[in-house]
């Protein structure tokens, strides 16, 4: 245990000394970005599941701001093309409060996790990685079940705004399985960028979120756990079937999500730097011996 503890203070104490850096730099390079997230992701694969599920349970209730915010919105603007370019930016104040709230979104731990499982490669972190995505979304669609339910029944919105919430949440069961697999891998792809890169923005971190997420919402992409609010409102109002859920969204946004943020940012953006990591990794290794 001491020598856990030691081993948990040496990373953290090497998180801070890169953030540090990060900060000195104002434009690290790849290897930096990468150690900061894989540290990261390796505290996160150590905490205890409970933490972890409330975390994820606390994400997918706020999430639902990403329905709450464009739904009045929309309700209060014309029928124009313009209004959609407002009313999706509404989109991020739910990504807002969960990434700065350190609240933990499943699409975040497409790449946060992967890169402590690509440094080590191992039977232990892949069963971490594994628990930490099951506890974790199991948390997230749990939050956004609740939460829907709460708008359907709940009467603190009115009527105009409940049928905002209803036609903006039709485009999460509206396509087919392969439409919705692409988009939630592009909306996948585009949220582990913006993880990739947060920790080089600073104060500029809000901005980032809302640019990053207010495009997935503009250009219509697949989200798991903000576009289970939306499908579940369906659900719950009686608007979409549980085959309607799981098959034209669920499951394939799932799997979008899951392939664009581990193979299009986590894998790829590892590849670059995989040279430095080895080099790294023996030289640690000639220190220990």
């Amino acid at each position: 245990m001491i020598r856990d503890q030691n081993e948990r203070a040496d990373k953290e104490a090497r998180r801070d000394e890169l953030l540090k850096e990060v900060s000195e730099i104002g434009r690290p390079d790849a290897y930096v970005l990468h150690e900061v997230i894989r540290l990261e992701g390796d505290e996160e694969l150590r905490r205890h599941g409970l933490a972890l599920f409330l975390s994820a349970f606390a994400a997918g209730l706020s999430i639902a701001l990403s329905l709450i915010v464009p739904g009045v919105l929309k309700s209060h603007l014309p029928e124009a093309d313009w209004a959609k370019v407002v009313t999706t930016m509404g989109y991020s104040i739910g990504f807002l409060v969960v990434v700065l709230g350190r609240q933990q979104l499943f699409t975040e731990n497409t790449i946060t996790p992967i890169l402590p499982l690509l440094h080590d490669r191992s039977i232990k972190t892949a069963f971490r990685v594994v628990r930490l995505w099951l506890i974790v979304l199991c948390g997230n669609i749990l939050g956004t079940l609740a939460i829907a339910t709460v708008l359907a029944h709940a009467g603190a919105f009115e009527p105009p705004v409940l049928k905002a919430f209803a036609e903006i949440s039709h485009d999460a069961i509206a396509h087919g399985f392969w439409s919705t697999f692409v988009k939630g891998v592009f909306a996948g792809w585009m949220i582990a960028l913006m993880v990739w890169f947060l920790p080089a923005t600073g104060s500029a971190a809000p901005f980032v979120i809302l640019l990053m997420t207010w495009l997935v919402s503009l250009c219509g992409l697949a989200h798991i756990v903000a576009g289970s609010v939306e499908a579940f409102f369906l659900l719950i109002t009686g608007a979409a079937s549980l085959e309607d859920y799981g098959m034209r969204f669920f499951l394939p946004t799932l799997l979008g999500n899951t392939i664009g943020g581990v193979t299009l940012v986590a894998v790829l953006n590892y590849g670059q730097v995989a040279p430095q990591v080895e080099e790294t990794k023996e030289v640690e290794g000639e220190r220990t011996d």
